[in-house]
Order: C-alpha cells, then sequence, then structure tokens
C-alpha cells in the first residue's frame, strides 16, 4: 500500500485543479439539465393543455381515414315506395357503373332484399314493413311502419337511435342508414376501385386477359385509333384517378425543385467568394453579403412562395423562384463558412508562382472546396423535392396542390394514399440518386 504524503497530495492537487476544486457548474451541471427539462416539459404538458387535448381528441378518425387510405366503399340505396316495392339506387359515379347488379345484393322470393355486407355474417334485409340487421351475433330488426324508425327490442351498443333515422355501425364492413322511406347501406372493399380504367372506359370491368387479348390481336374497338392508344389513354385520362394530371403535377414539382435548387447555387456560388473573409478583405462586403443570406433563408420558402403566387399568379413559376431566394441563402451562407475554412498553404503556394487570381481559385481553393459544395446541393435538391411538395399546397404548383384539394374534400382519402406513395417514392429515388452522385464526386463508397 502506497503512502502519500502531505507534500504529494499538495503537487497533485496543483497538477490536476479540475478534479480537486471542480467548479459549481461541473459539479451540478448535470442534475440541472434535468431538473430544466422537467421543469420544462411541465411547463408545456400545461400550456398547451395537453390532458385535455388528449381526452378531446378524436382518436377513431384516425383509424377511419386509415381505412379510407386502403379501401373504397359502394353505396346502394333501397327505396321504400308508396306501392309496396322496393327499387335500388346507386350513387352517380358508383365505382360499379351506371347500371350495377353486384352479386351481393339479392332479391327473395317475398319482394324483400338481402345485402350481403361481410363474409362474416353480417346482412341487411329490407322489406316493405322492416329492415332487419344481423350483425356482432345478433339480429335486429328495425320497424318503419310508423312515423319514425323504431328498433324492436334492445338496442345494441353498435346502433344509435335519432328521432327520424336508425344507424348501425358493422365495422370496417360499412354501415346502415334506416329511414321510414329508404335505407342506405355503406359496403366497404380493400383496394382502390377502377384504378386502370374508370368506369367510362371500354375496357371497364373486364378480365385482365380479355385486355390484354384486345390490345395484342382483338378488333379495333374505335376504328380510328389501335386497342393500345385507347388502352393508354383511358389509363391517362383516367376520370376517378386522374393519372395523367397527377403525372403532371409530380413532374412539375421534380422541375420545380430542381431548377430551384440550381439557380440558388449558381447565384450563391460567386457570392460566396465575396462574402468569405480570407477570400474577399472587405468588410463592409462580406457583412452585408452574410446579413443578406440569413434574411434570404429565415423567411420560410412558404412564405417566399405566398408572396410570389401573389406576384406571378399560382404557378411552378412561383414555387421554383421561392426555392431559388430561399437556396440562395442557405447554399451562400454554405459555401462561404466552407470558404472561410479552407487551409491557405496551397492557395499561397499557387500565388508565389505569380498566378492569376482566377488560377489561385481554381487550383488553390476549388479541390478544398468541391467536395463541400457537391455534398450540400446534393442535399438541398434532395431536401426541395419534399420543401416543393409543401409550398405547391400555396398555389406554387406542383402536386402539393392537387395532394391539398383532395384532402379538403374529406372523401378522396384513396387518392391522397395515391399521391403519397408517388411522393415516397419520388423522395426515396431521388435520396439514392444524391447519395450515389454524392459518393461518386467525392471519391468515396457508399456505407464508408
Amino acid at each position: 500500500m502506497t503512502v502519500i504524503d502531505a507534500n504529494r497530495m499538495h503537487e497533485i492537487e496543483t497538477r490536476y485543479p479540475e478534479y480537486f476544486h471542480r467548479s459549481f457548474r461541473q459539479r451540478f451541471g448535470g442534475l440541472l439539465i434535468v431538473l430544466a427539462t422537467i421543469l420544462y416539459g411541465s411547463y408545456a404538458v400545461w400550456f398547451f393543455d395537453l390532458p385535455k387535448v388528449i381526452a378531446e381528441a378524436h382518436w377513431e378518425r384516425f383509424g377511419i381515414y386509415m381505412s379510407q387510405w386502403i379501401s373504397y366503399d359502394v353505396q346502394p340505396e333501397f327505396r321504400l315506395e308508396d306501392d309496396g316495392t322496393i327499387q335500388t339506387r346507386y350513387p352517380r359515379f358508383s365505382p360499379l357503373g351506371d347500371d350495377p347488379h353486384p352479386d351481393w345484393v339479392k332479391a327473395n322470393a317475398d319482394g324483400s332484399i338481402t345485402v350481403l355486407v361481410s363474409g362474416s355474417g353480417r346482412t341487411v334485409t329490407v322489406s316493405k314493413s322492416q329492415t332487419v340487421i344481423t350483425a356482432h351475433g345478433v339480429t335486429v330488426p328495425v320497424d318503419v311502419t310508423s312515423g319514425a324508425p323504431k328498433v324492436v327490442g334492445p338496442v345494441p351498443n353498435w346502433m344509435t337511435v335519432y328521432d327520424d333515422n336508425v344507424l348501425a355501425n358493422l365495422g370496417f364492413a360499412g354501415d346502415v342508414s334506416i329511414s321510414v322511406d329508404r335505407v342506405k347501406v355503406r359496403k366497404r372493399f380493400i383496394g382502390w376501385a377502377n384504378f386502370v380504367f374508370d368506369t367510362q372506359s371500354p375496357f371497364f370491368d373486364k378480365p385482365a386477359g380479355e385486355v390484354i387479348s384486345l390490345i395484342v390481336s382483338g378488333p379495333r374497338i374505335h376504328p380510328d385509333q389501335s386497342n393500345l392508344s385507347l388502352a393508354f389513354d383511358s389509363i391517362w385520362n383516367n376520370s376517378e384517378w386522374q393519372h395523367g394530371d397527377v403525372w403532371t403535377k409530380l413532374f412539375q414539382t421534380i422541375v420545380m425543385a430542381f431548377l430551384g435548387t440550381l439557380l440558388g447555387s449558381l447565384a450563391a456560388f460567386p457570392l460566396a467568394f465575396m462574402a468569405a473573409r480570407n477570400i474577399t478583405p472587405n468588410r463592409f462586403l462580406n457583412q452585408a453579403l452574410k446579413r443578406s443570406f440569413d434574411f434570404l433563408r429565415s423567411v420560410d420558402m412558404l412564405i417566399w412562395a405566398l408572396f410570389l403566387t401573389r406576384a406571378f399568379g399560382p404557378g411552378p413559376l412561383a414555387g421554383s423562384g421561392a426555392i431559388f431566394l430561399t437556396e440562395t441563402g442557405t447554399l451562400g451562407k454554405l459555401y462561404s463558412e466552407g470558404l472561410e475554412n479552407i487551409d491557405n498553404k496551397p492557395r499561397e503556394g499557387v500565388k508565389s508562382t505569380g498566378a492569376s487570381t482566377v488560377l489561385v481559385h481554381r487550383y488553390g481553393i476549388m479541390p478544398q472546396i468541391v467536395p463541400v459544395i457537391v455534398s450540400q446541393t446534393l442535399y438541398q435538391w434532395e431536401s426541395n423535392v419534399r420543401g416543393a411538395t409543401i409550398i405547391g399546397a400555396v398555389g406554387a404548383g406542383g402536386i402539393g396542390l392537387k395532394l391539398w384539394e383532395a384532402m379538403r374534400t374529406n372523401s378522396n382519402w384513396e387518392n391522397v394514399a395515391y399521391m403519397v406513395i408517388l411522393i415516397l417514392i419520388v423522395v426515396f429515388l431521388f435520396d439514392a440518386a444524391s447519395n450515389a452522385l454524392r459518393h461518386r464526386l467525392m471519391g468515396t463508397q457508399a456505407g464508408h
């Protein structure tokens, strides 16, 4: 066991004071950070009134919207006529076409109609005197002979009775609305209806094999147009999914992001040389350009888009201009900071040979700054593909506006899902392309 005397101990304390004479911040800094975080979290909970927000949130809507992303519904309506007959009607733009006769709607011998809502035994039988619903393991008759629909027997928890209407919730399979003169059934199906051909297409509701046969070797449906051209025209101009318009708007978004980033980088590149203190020794010019960069990037791209749509009208020009202004500020700052952090030795070496300023920049600065420029520009280009979608929602063109229009109707959530998936695919592809280009130009391998 080694014994340390007082002199030796004093020497060690003098040599390593940070361990023996720690400041208040060093001793209690971590604890203070934890306490500050707890206090701030408690303040945020109180300020936003999170318990009330959580309690009053309509969580059920999340499930409804998610189900509508991946499904569609058909809504037959059965009208109880005065003569005792039951007339079946479908909405004008039904996914089943103008004159549907689905096999899940069956006419019975006694004049009633049975609707098979799901394969798990959920059915609705409509007659002139009552509607019988079988679901969740029980059968519930609803009488419609009086002035208002009346549930016969106890009312289950999945049914809601109003003054002139009875609503039955059958879960994901659909729902039933019953009044004295009509019964409306909503039956839900997994998938996207008429995604390829709409109800107006001559190829609608034909099996895939028959469509392929018509395209390859079948007789012309329209004498002045080949079947292949007709099929493409039917898909591109699909009135329900609007593929042509969606893809055109998606291409506009990509062009907006590319053009805005390209112009922003071209403008930022020379300005960055004038903003860098070690390249241009003019204090006033340095500060003026850097504050300009701060202003351009501090105003959000969405705000620039709002200004420009008022100036030039809605369209991709306003979107490209918004990205250009934002990227000039962002890339100008990044480029100038990269220039200020270069090693001056190569630059001084080239300058010592008597080379011109252009050659000094070309051989003394550019080899050091090119990796930074390439990396940051490609990243901003990839990020602006996402940003262009957002600014499109305020009228700056592209798929963003179309996405916002589909969401505002609160009924075309399958179209929303379609466009969201396309945006995700584009962002993924641009991310992969950006990484590949960045690694190739910088001489590295992906993952290293």
